[in-house]
């Protein structure tokens, strides 16, 4: 599976080529367990004719040899008789019991024999299924980038999860079991010959129909099974089509259109199956059916045989007993068979899949033994030209060069070809003809490592890892392991060398995932300790330190593992509100206090009094089913009170909001109830009309109840919170913490003046209550303080460090639009390269955010870090233009003119026209 013009012809060869000294070796030990096999046979007519029926016992008192070694010599060595081994004298009982002592030894033995073969095949079953993986995966890596846009990303992963798995289980048996089981059953058939030639004969002629037809009958299933594979490929894709597409499913409203079409497609499978489920019983119907026709023929034929005398009952009962034996591996042959054929049809479907024109040779990856070194060439484009699929020119003989260090600005309207030279520079399109050469060396010579190291792209589609924003940011600089794990003690180094062994022989990677990757001489510092500086330095370019700090006073610190930053935090808490005091702004933040509502905080928050950890026991979607909680509200009637003040909220929104579209901004004030769940309240308000609280359902009273858990009265405005009930919840409060128990102990992180609260964020560690509600813009304000306070105590580092800690969520999905676009930039700018390409990387910000950033990096590729290099950007606005040191306009796929901005101003060209 290495290239396509060298993939074997066929599963088995494959196989062969990759495991021979493994299948070599489990086949020798495969005859090696033949001869004990037949001696099983053999030993159960011993047992029966001998002790049982008396052969050789006539006399009283009459003994046999037992362990007698010996063996006539050939004529040619001269004759005789040679006795190497006497054995024992035994009479008939100890001879009963010795040789039942060696058949349970045989059975022992032969069931060793079965454990270490299978044991063994499984084993190289799961390294070949790696190995096929791994090198799927690889193929991947290597796939020219045009290729994706006609494959789906949830095929190739079905592919290679699921698709290859049968091929595990397969891969084992492939030369084994056919070996092990055609051992076995010739084992058993000369057994059965040597005992009788005509129940040999009948043995035979069952098994040469079973093997002649049953195959014949499976060949449907193939087809059928092949079909199936297909359509649920199809079935994978269509589903990660959904997924990738819902946005567009809500907003046309097209959700039963995909919900027929995923019937229709589980309806074919379901056809598929039910015929494959037909067929493959009726087959296991037949099969079943002549492996139970020979005991029949044997009983009927083996029994007239003995009634007559030609067959004693030691030889009739050692041919049952090895007929026993003999249709399990028949059987097994022919599913052995069966398997063989489906999974060569899987195999060559995915070979077909994953082999793909002008995939990158291995070589083009490999890892460098040094960094690259800088470039000091100019990346020359000599007549160029680029055709999409459908033929349509996106580039015609463009020719350019791009010095170092130089700036340029690729100006055009949208897809007027500038992206289309973005993407051919870094070789995420294939030139149609022409070239692309750094000074004289074609770009396609270079490996990826040159190219990777000494350029950076930047898209408006900036695609992040799932993983903390640091590992985003630093995932450009992981090239090759650069220096050991840190990791040093014995048993880590022990498991390290074993994955390490494990991979060499599996043919995957035995590059360390646990070294250090990062390469930060190319980031321009010596060391780690002197990473987050430079981070935070690529932030500032692109503007995003503010939102890496309030990510970092969202992010939750454990104490144990910083005690001094918690410390100061601690000290921070109390110097911010104390500031608050002294210049008249107490009621910007409403504090926590054990004896008083917070008006801020949600009665949930009032109720708890602390940070719920984990999800499960305390969070506001199950409280109210709490029964502890609903116990400690129960004590003082307070959850009549709370249904009560949830039927008010629900009957007030409801009648407030009922006829508002679903987008409406008021929905956002009201955090209790989605415009979603309006139907839902107004059935609820119809059943417990009229009833107390004692009459309603439970799942009522807890439905209602949950609602008031999110109410602020500050915020909502209802009315609804008056002092004594307030003060019901804060003797609730008290009880609920007084009487916890044990279970639920490590569930709630109670607030405490003076302690850290191990479950809150930094932000609300530093309040200590919530912000207010009535004072504009509050939100803002204290977290001006708090950012202020954090720089004079010397902790804003580690503020930073925590929002690096932040998980982007799958595709960086958790960021926003405009942060993850600014994230690529920061990558781009963070490698230090000597090229950087900018394809519209900033299109999710308005044109003065836009210049304000661009002005930024240009400074940076002046060398302001001690490093200068050459920017190729892509504007999104021809205004953007007059910042760099040469402008190329495009239209239609070509160049219609290049200069310096003020030439081209001047001239009254297209430039000007655009920048009008």
């Amino acid at each position: 599976m290495s290239a396509p013009a060298s993939s074997p012809p066929t599963l088995l060869r494959y196989i062969w080529d990759h495991t021979r000294p493994q299948q070599i070796w489990v086949l020798l030990i495969v005859v090696a367990s033949l001869p004990t096999y037949f001696m099983s046979f053999d030993l159960p007519k011993q047992i029966v004719n001998g002790p049982i029926q008396g052969r050789g016992f006539e006399q009283p008192g009459a003994t046999e040899h037992f362990l007698r070694i010996a063996f006539d010599l050939p004529d040619w060595l001269g004759g005789g008789h040679v006795t190497v081994f006497d054995g024992f004298m035994l009479d008939r009982f100890g001879t009963l019991f010795a040789l039942s002592g060696v058949f349970l030894l045989l059975v022992v033995i032969n069931g060793l024999f079965k454990f270490y073969i299978n044991t063994y095949k499984g084993q190289l079953g799961e390294r070949m299924l790696r190995r096929m993986r791994f090198e799927l995966i690889d193929r991947v890596l290597r796939f020219p980038h045009a290729h994706f846009k006609r494959v789906k990303s949830s095929e190739i992963a079905s592919m290679v999860k699921d698709e290859v798995e049968p091929m595990g289980g397969f891969i084992g048996d492939a030369f084994v079991a056919p070996a092990f089981l055609c051992g076995q059953a010739l084992t058993a058939m000369v057994f059965i010959l040597a005992q009788n030639m005509w129940l040999g004969l009948i043995a035979a002629g069952i098994v040469v129909l079973q093997v002649f037809i049953i195959p014949r009958l499976r060949r449907r299933l193939i087809v059928l099974g092949k079909q199936r594979q297909l359509t649920a490929r199809e079935l994978a894709g269509r589903i990660g089509e959904i997924v990738d597409g819902i946005a567009a499913v809500h907003v046309n409203d097209t959700s039963n259109y995909e919900r027929a079409d995923v019937s229709a497609r589980l309806g074919r499978i379901f056809d598929i199956r039910y015929e494959i489920y037909q067929r493959k019983f009726a087959v296991k119907f037949l099969n079943n059916f002549l492996a139970q026709l020979t005991p029949f023929l044997f009983y009927a034929v083996g029994g007239y045989f003995a009634l007559q005398g030609r067959l004693d009952i030691g030889q009739l009962v050692a041919v049952i007993s090895a007929y026993k034996d003999l249709p399990g591996p028949i059987k097994e042959l022919i599913d052995w068979d069966q398997q063989r054929l489906d999974v060569e049809v899987k195999f060559t479907q995915v070979i077909e899949q994953f082999s793909v024109d002008d995939m990158l040779a291995p070589e083009q990856q490999a890892p460098l033994p040094e960094p690259a070194a800088p470039l000091a060439v100019p990346l020359r484009v000599s007549q160029l030209s680029v055709s999409d699929d459908a033929g349509t020119h996106l580039l015609e003989r463009v020719t350019l060069d791009f010095y170092p260090g130089e700036r340029v600005a690729l100006v055009g309207s949208a897809n007027s070809g500038g992206e289309v030279l973005a993407e051919v520079l870094v070789r995420l399109q294939r030139p149609g003809g022409g070239r692309v050469s750094l000074g004289d060396t074609p770009l396609d010579e270079f490996p990826e490592g040159v190219t990777g190291q000494r350029f950076a792209y930047a898209g408006p589609d900036a695609f992040l890892r799932q993983g903390s924003l640091r590992a985003a940011l630093l995932y450009v600089l992981k090239h090759a392991p650069l220096r050991p794990a840190q990791d040093t003690s014995a048993e880590a180094v022990e498991a390290r060398e074993r994955m390490r062994a494990e991979s060499l022989r599996t043919g995957n990677s035995p590059l360390d995932l646990q070294a250090d990757w990062i390469d930060y001489a190319a980031a321009g510092i010596d060391g780690p300790g002197q990473l987050l500086g430079r981070i935070r330095q690529v932030l500032g370019v692109v503007d995003l330190l503010d939102d890496l700090l309030k990510l970092g006073l969202r992010g939750v610190l454990d104490p144990r593992r910083a005690p001094e930053l918690a410390e100061r935090v601690l000290e921070l808490r109390r110097e911010f509100h104390r500031r608050l005091e002294a210049s008249g702004r107490a009621g910007l933040v409403e504090m926590f206090d054990p004896e008083r509502y917070c008006r801020q905080a949600t009665l949930a928050e009032n109720l708890l009094f602390g940070e719920p950890v984990g999800d499960r026991e305390f969070n506001l979607d199950t409280l109210s089913s709490n029964p502890y909680l609903r116990a400690v509200l129960a004590a003082d009637g307070l959850d009549a009170a709370l249904f009560e003040m949830g039927r008010a909220i629900a009957a007030t929104s409801i009648e407030l909001f009922k006829d508002l579209p679903p987008e409406h901004p008021f929905f956002a004030r009201l955090s209790f109830m989605g415009a979603e769940e309006i139907p839902e309240f107004q059935a609820l308000l119809a059943r417990v009309q009229g009833q107390a609280y004692a009459a309603a359902t439970e799942a009522d009273r807890r439905l209602l109840i949950r609602l008031t858990f999110a109410y602020i009265e500050p915020r909502h405005r209802l009315g609804l919170l008056d002092e004594p009930i307030m003060e019901r919840i804060v003797a609730a409060r008290e009880r609920l913490r007084r009487g916890l128990p044990a279970e639920y102990r490590d569930n709630i992180a109670f607030y405490e003046p003076d302690r850290y609260n191990v479950a809150a964020s930094l932000q609300d560690n530093i309040l200590l209550g919530r912000v207010s509600h009535s004072v504009p813009d509050a939100t803002a304000k204290a977290q001006e303080m708090i950012r202020t306070l954090l720089e004079e105590f010397g902790v804003e580092d580690a503020v930073f460090d925590l929002g690096l800690d932040f998980d982007v969520g799958t595709g960086g999905k958790r960021l926003s639009a405009v942060q993850r676009q600014k994230l690529g930039v920061a990558r781009a700018l963070l490698k230090r390269p000597d090229f950087a390409i900018f394809n519209r990387p900033l299109s999710a910000l308005d044109v003065n955010e836009q210049k304000a950033i661009v002005e930024r990096v240009l400074q940076q590729a002046a060398g302001a870090d001690g490093h200068p290099f050459a920017v190729i950007w892509v504007v999104g606005s021809a205004q953007l233009g007059t910042l760099f040191d040469r402008v190329v306009v495009f239209e239609a796929g070509t160049v219609v003119e290049q200069g310096a901005p003020a030439e081209l101003l001047q001239a009254q060209g297209t430039f000007a026209r655009l920048a009008a």
